[in-house]
């Protein structure tokens, strides 16, 4: 069968399992994205910018690393959309990304917790790993106690809940910052600026208080979609050899597809269902 067939039976049927651990369309997203930031990590030879920057200096084996995050990254965005692997690659994916969340991130918030950058680059890798928790719990059993399962799909929808305020409220506390990256052929930038940030933390609240979570969920991961296309796929234009250019977009795009993929997580219920049923 043609990869672009077999890809789309997996879509349509979910490859054998129920319609509901079918492989969606964030599923995708995020095993395309995981492994292009693998193989970017392979052919630059280093980490991916900000998001994965090492803060000790000189560090022993540092090549090493860069060669195993990427590998890691490549070997999990492939495996996901194998189903023979998918169960375990989306467990390894989890769990690379709460390495990197709790390594690379957390220490920043620690030494300067009133500073919102921080918390905003903890929320960024915390999407991408509410994403693959997410696709992990829909293959695990239904009965699992924390991390599978309808307990580990809730758990999962509940730490992109924690997540997105951080990203919401970098849009209002780096107003400026947040406007200059807004197209220029855009008017009312700094309106822009808020009305995005007011989206992430609108979701948040839809799906806290299960508000249309499909719907908030689904318009969260579209937004941050459109935002990717239209801020850092110009400059990777531009400068398709930078590598700083393709982290960007790259990582841009991972934070997308892992919106994306909780949302799959609620395929089954209906765009407008709210409360209990949701």
């Amino acid at each position: 069968m043609a990869p672009l067939a077999w890809l789309a039976a997996c879509l349509a049927t979910g490859a054998g399992r129920p319609a509901a651990r079918g492989m969606g369309p964030g599923r995708v997203l995020l095993a395309l994205a995981m492994a292009a930031l693998g193989l970017r990590g392979l052919a630059f030879g280093d980490f991916a910018g900000t998001w994965q920057r090492i803060p000790v200096a000189h560090l022993p084996a540092q090549d090493f690393l860069v060669h195993l995050a990427a590998l890691v990254e490549l070997a999990t965005g492939i495996g996901i959309l194998v189903p023979r692997t998918a169960k375990i690659s989306a467990g390894a994916m989890a769990t690379f990304a709460l390495l990197w969340m709790v390594l690379l991130k957390f220490p920043a918030v620690i030494y300067a917790p009133a500073m919102e950058a921080t918390w905003l680059g903890a929320g960024e890798i915390a999407v991408i790993l509410a994403g693959a928790w997410a696709v992990f719990a829909a293959l695990a059993k239904p009965d699992g106690r924390l991390v599978a399962g309808r307990n580990g799909m809730r758990n999962a929808r509940l730490l992109f809940v924690l997540a997105l305020p951080t990203i919401g409220l970098s849009h209002y506390v780096y107003a400026d910052i947040t406007a200059g990256f807004v197209p220029a052929w855009l008017p009312w930038r700094h309106g822009w600026a808020y009305l995005t940030g007011a989206g992430s933390l609108a979701t948040a609240a839809g799906i806290l208080f299960a508000m249309w979570p499909r719907l908030a969920a689904t318009l969260e991961a579209a937004m941050l979609g459109v935002i990717t296309l239209l801020v850092w796929l110009p400059p990777l234009l531009a400068q398709w050899h930078d590598s700083s250019a393709w982290s960007a977009f790259l990582m841009s795009s991972a934070i997308a597809a892992g919106a994306a993929a909780v949302a799959d997580s609620y395929r089954g219920i209906g765009w407008a269902t709210r409360g209990p049923q949701a």
